[in-house]
């Protein structure tokens, strides 16, 4: 008697954040903010530290917060 080997159907792998449905709140409704427009921003926020050395990275995510939440 011959055996059957029935395969389990994969499931596919979890949407990427590019692919995830965007919820609907007042967050979710605006549009992310572009790599472009995150840098300009990063760059004031730079310059209005009176262009001084510091944490580029802090700077990007300060951006990404603000540009997110729709402060600039």
């Amino acid at each position: 008697m011959a055996r059957h080997s029935a395969q389990k159907p994969t499931s596919p792998p979890p949407p990427t954040p590019h692919e995830r449905p965007q919820e609907n709140t007042a967050a979710g409704s605006r549009e992310q903010p572009t790599h472009e427009r995150i840098a300009r921003r990063a760059y004031e926020i730079f310059l209005a530290r009176g262009s001084a050395p510091g944490c580029p990275e802090q700077d990007w995510f300060q951006a990404e917060r603000e540009l997110r939440l729709g402060r600039h």
